[in-house]
């Protein structure tokens, strides 16, 4: 049973989000969200570009081009906060993970937004983007708090801290972050350090981590033990020494995979549970679900310009975060909230008054 009434609400949020956006207002703009919300659904539901779909996805692309990336953000982050007092989330220990994600590119490959890629024929560059979710025991999907483009050469460690100020204020304390080797870095660790922001880095293993295999050398099978370990960087003719934890866990089998691994984890938690440490990080991989349920809600877009692929980026993922919160426990799927959000907007632009029932 799908409430269309609430289908309608969550439809006025979308537009909002165009609005606030694309600074968009109909004292000034003779199309608004009221109108660009068609196509942009539309799109969203069949995974289609908007230029088939009619005549507005210049305007929608000049409005976006012409923005600023960071309103794109701050209206994301403001439907956050009113999702995050339904769900009194300030008043909770929160976990958080970071992940990036990429949206393929056809074409010639040019300026700091597109990252190349070799390994395709068609597949010329990427659009990145740093997603920060919130994994929560009462909702099974990791909900995508706030996402920002990343440029090529970009500084890791101050793309997490900017994601994680801006999300604070809405959220209770962080009782743990979680990042996959990717983020095993010396910088990262250090400000979260600084910063007294808890986390769990799952550690490389490559060659120039022979401190990582000396240690596992000296093992037994099934052992568990962490040690603190001292590292050091460079930064703007700066030196910086600093501890971490590292956690070792030897030869530990996984039914998943059928074999045995050996997980070695970097972390600043004092009293962090080597028993429990491999199934707290194994919530992190959620993500992979939410990314494959956004790409559902694919907006296709040939542009080159990274605010336009933003914009169209964060609308899939407010899609996304609307189904998590308040459809996929009432059995909808994804798919079948974004044809019925189509279908009830076309029905609300020709006419505005409309009400509905449950079907």
């Amino acid at each position: 049973m799908i409430d269309r009434n609430k289908i309608a609400r969550s439809i006025a949020i979308c537009r909002h989000f165009i609005d606030d956006s694309l600074g968009l207002s109909l004292a000034t703009h003779t199309l608004t969200g009221f109108k660009l919300s068609e196509p942009l659904l539309d799109a969203a539901a069949y995974n289609t570009y908007i230029e088939t779909l009619g005549n507005k996805a210049d305007t929608i692309y000049a409005h976006a081009k012409n923005s600023m990336s960071e309103m794109m953000t701050h209206s994301y982050v403001d439907y956050i906060r009113r999702i995050s007092e339904k769900f009194v989330w300030k008043s909770k220990e929160i976990m958080l993970a970071f992940d990036y994600t990429d949206e393929d590119f056809y074409g010639e490959v040019q300026g700091l937004d597109i990252h190349g890629w070799k390994k395709g024929e068609a597949i010329t560059g990427k659009f990145k983007f740093l997603t920060c979710s919130l994994i929560s025991d009462e909702i099974s999907e990791k909900i995508p708090l706030i996402s920002i483009p990343i440029q090529i050469g970009h500084n890791m460690s101050y793309a997490i801290v900017y994601c994680i100020k801006l999300i604070q204020p809405y959220i209770g304390p962080i009782k743990l972050i979680l990042f996959d080797r990717g983020f095993y870095a010396k910088e990262l660790m250090y400000d979260l350090k600084e910063l007294k922001f808890p986390y769990l880095i799952l550690a490389k293993k490559g060659e120039k981590e022979n401190y990582i295999h000396e240690e596992l050398s000296k093992m037994q099978k099934e052992e568990k033990k962490i040690i603190s370990h001292e590292y050091e960087f460079n930064s703007n003719k700066t030196t910086y020494r600093f501890e971490s934890g590292l956690a070792f866990l030897k030869s530990i089998f996984s039914k998943r995979l059928d074999k045995e691994l050996d997980w070695v984890f970097a972390t600043n938690v004092e009293d962090i549970k080597l028993d429990e440490i491999i199934k707290t990080y194994r919530k992190r991989w959620r993500i992979e679900t939410q990314f494959r349920v956004q790409d559902e809600a694919t907006i296709k877009c040939k542009s080159t310009e990274m605010k336009i692929r933003y914009f169209l980026f964060l609308f899939e993922q407010l899609l996304q975060t609307q189904w998590v919160c308040f459809y996929k426990k009432e059995g909808v799927t994804f798919k079948a909230f974004l044809i019925e959000m189509h279908k009830i907007n076309n029905v609300l632009v020709a006419h505005p008054r409309k009400s509905f029932g449950k079907v």
